[in-house]
């Protein structure tokens, strides 16, 4: 049987700022979804932070107009809402005024994929908030490329043949489809800049889809900072896909992320359990795990996969990190590159003032080099 699971999110409102969305904001959004059941087989309302996500799970396709207008609709309906509250970033990530078929490009996050379900189907959704899709860059290598960190790599014959994985530029809206291993060097040349490449999807070498994620960048579409991206990423877990704990584990080295407070520094990425707020100490970037089985389209669970005590320790070391960078302040890389400035405006207005202030200096060089000089490289 042919399933697709959606998984859809975005932030429409927080509670006095970016922390969490308001219980009526979620039941906005629940009725709206629970009202056109009949396009779903089962569905899941849950929340990362402030961002709002929507498992679904539906026998029409990948960008399905219905169900990509339904989460749309559910958006609104949980927007409306946020105004009559007051909340923080009412409609935040809804950048268009109408809905025009699909919700990619419109703001919202998307991943989603269309399979034949296994008898024992297990995937994992990641929802993160507070950081931008190229956050998954690193666990997805820990995935699928670096065998200190996934066993499977070597003992799994699936896993050990290599994948496809598909690489977006986000700034050209290109994307390649990259081999492993025989295009190892060139996907580490690319995951080695977040904010710019990120994986897209990943298959089996047979073509069976592993993984989807969210590639929107919001500034991207909107022309200025509306907020960071905030991704979701859906993973089919066990047999000849990675295992659960092997998907689980990529985050526990919280690496450090681009996001935190107006999503302008790098901060290490925290996995927290389900339904967690964004905390207030500085808006550390975090993460959660939704651990699903599913049958004829029906879910059970999530099981919160970063629930377990070991995950308190990851979370200490994360907090450590935290503290650690932002100890250093506003001096770069404790601040992202002034092109990845989400408040690039005002950083530009710094930087007009101290232009004005610049003068040229005195040539005391003629650029001339040495005769018998050698690039040491």
């Amino acid at each position: 049987m042919k399933i697709t699971v959606s998984v859809i999110k975005a932030d429409v409102g927080g509670v006095g700022g970016h922390t969490k969305p308001s219980d009526g904001l979620i039941e906005a959004i629940r009725n709206t979804v629970k009202n056109s059941s009949d396009l779903l087989i089962d569905y899941y309302i849950g929340y990362c932070g402030d961002d709002t996500h929507i498992v679904m799970t539906h026998t029409h396709g990948v960008d399905n107009q219905q169900i990509h207008k339904l989460a749309w609709d559910a958006f609104m309906a949980g927007t409306q809402v946020a105004k009559e509250e007051g909340l923080y970033g009412a409609g935040q990530d809804l950048l268009k005024d109408s809905f025009s078929g699909n919700v990619k490009g419109m703001g919202p996050g998307v991943a989603e994929m269309e399979f034949e379900e296994r008898p024992n189907e297990a995937f994992t959704v990641f929802a993160a908030d507070k950081t931008e899709p190229g956050a998954f860059n690193y666990p997805i290598y820990r995935m699928f490329v670096d065998a200190l960190s996934n066993t499977g790599l070597i003992v799994n014959k699936s896993l050990a043949a290599g994948v496809t994985m598909h690489i977006m530029d986000v700034e050209k809206a290109q994307i390649a489809e990259l081999h492993l291993w025989e295009d190892k060097p060139t996907i580490e040349a690319a995951l080695m800049y977040p904010g710019r490449y990120v994986v897209d999807s990943v298959y089996t070498k047979d073509g069976e889809p592993i993984l989807d994620a969210s590639t929107d960048r919001l500034h991207n579409i909107a022309g200025t900072y509306v907020g960071k991206d905030d991704p979701i990423c859906l993973v089919r877990t066990q047999k000849n896909f990675p295992a659960t704990e092997e998907v689980g584990s990529v985050f526990n080295n919280p690496h450090y992320v681009a996001g935190n407070t107006r999503g302008s520094h790098n901060m290490p990425l925290m996995p927290v359990k389900l339904n967690s707020a964004a905390t207030i100490n500085f808006c550390i970037p975090i993460v959660e795990s939704l651990v699903f089985s599913m049958h004829n389209g029906k879910l059970t669970g999530p099981f919160d996969g970063f629930s377990t005590p070991d995950w308190d320790y990851i979370r200490e070391i994360a907090t450590k990190k935290a503290m650690a960078i932002r100890s250093q302040g506003f001096i770069h890389p404790a601040t992202l590159v002034p092109s990845e400035l989400e408040y690039a405006e005002g950083y530009r207005a710094r930087m007009d003032v101290l232009e004005t202030k610049m003068k040229p200096m005195e040539e005391t060089s003629t650029g001339e080099k040495k005769e018998n000089y050698e690039d040491p490289d």
